[in-house]
């Protein structure tokens, strides 16, 4: 059965707990899966997301991504696990290894090999947020530990995937694999296969997870412009527009402005009406994508916070609608699985 899930990003780095709240109910509002958070380093991404639980907004969040120079896998298991208490929910995260850039200030090196690093560290904390004892010794870590008992609703630990590397190490150790501002092509001919091959003899493929960036068209916006303000950081990093190049796509890190029409054309980044983001949407379901992230950072950014929170509730209703139309030739159906079933962008690797 083909997936149906669709769950948003708070887009911004919060530093009024009070912003997240109207995104939390949201969530509630109009039937998403849940909502996620990037790595945030204002107030911190897991705090941000336990304000909800004590403001009375119990829902599923997740974090796309946490850096994991940030936090030690204990630490990473015990924070998450925390917060599918406190929120009473299921709780999704995935974890990357951020630039070499910043993990050399903050740990004085750069990972000599990130996609290894990122497999010990999930593999480490997912199992003990789910309450198993670890006896590990390898490369990365040393870890013989456990966390007291605990139960609580499901807890996913993952990993960004950009490159094979990667795919292949969280195919092998994590619940799910997070792509960022990634081709359909791609993901299915290069992502996918590499998840597999990673869990192949060893678990159940984790499932995938797509963060999508989006924009519903209006009077007076240049998608071109917005995919700018959504993508900019991203379209100057060498490893994203290798990925793009890599998919078709003709972009070069010295030139983010002519990249950013790249991903409007290419259908990368979506801009449409409602009806086309949802039809779009059901594409990445199509081939496999377990849950699509709308991301309206780029929306957030040039017109504020409610204008992306209105977005939002426009593509959800197209989303409903699809569920419940006539079904249109050679398409699959979609909604969220909230109706089906009653902030900062860091790099992946």
């Amino acid at each position: 059965m083909t997936s149906t899930r669709v769950s948003f990003m708070f887009p911004q780095q919060p530093t009024d707990p009070d912003a997240i709240l109207p995104f939390g109910r949201l969530v509630q509002e109009i039937g998403a899966e849940r909502l996620w958070l990037g790595q945030s380093l204002r107030i911190e991404s897991h705090p941000a997301m336990a304000y909800l639980a004590g403001s009375g907004c119990r829902i599923s969040v997740g974090m796309a991504v946490g850096l994991s120079v940030l936090r030690h896998p204990y630490d990473a298991a015990l924070q998450a696990r925390s917060l599918a208490r406190l929120l009473n929910s299921p709780v999704a995260i995935g974890y990357g290894a951020a630039y070499p850039q910043f993990v050399e200030s903050v740990r004085g090196t750069p990972y000599a090999k990130p996609a290894a690093m990122v497999g010990e560290y999930i593999d480490i904390a997912r199992r003990l947020a789910n309450n198993e004892a670890v006896t590990h010794d390898g490369e990365h870590f040393t870890v013989h530990a456990k966390l007291p008992l605990m139960e609580t609703p499901k807890v996913e630990i993952g990993a960004g995937v950009l490159r094979p590397a990667m795919a292949r190490a969280t195919g092998r150790n994590g619940d799910l694999a997070m792509t960022w501002l990634t081709p359909l092509n791609y993901i299915e001919n290069v992502v996918m296969p590499a998840v597999a091959e990673g869990a192949r003899g060893v678990q159940t493929p984790p499932r995938i997870v797509s963060l999508v960036h989006a924009g519903v068209e209006r009077p007076g916006r240049s998608p071109m412009l917005l995919a700018q303000y959504g993508s900019i950081s991203h379209l100057q990093a060498p490893h994203y527009t290798d990925m793009l190049r890599k998919a078709g796509l003709d972009v070069d890190a010295s030139d983010p402005v002519s990249g950013a029409r790249e991903l409007v054309q290419a259908g990368v980044y979506l801009y449409g009406d409602p009806s086309h983001i949802a039809n779009e949407i059901a594409r990445y379901h199509a081939i496999g994508v377990d849950e699509v992230v709308i991301n309206p950072t780029s929306v957030s950014n040039m017109y504020g916070a409610q204008a992306a929170m209105e977005d939002l509730r426009e593509i959800f209703a197209a989303l409903a609608e699809r569920r419940t139309g006539p079904s249109q030739k050679g398409e699959t159906s979609v909604t969220s699985s909230g109706l089906a079933d009653s902030a900062a962008a860091v790099p992946v690797g």
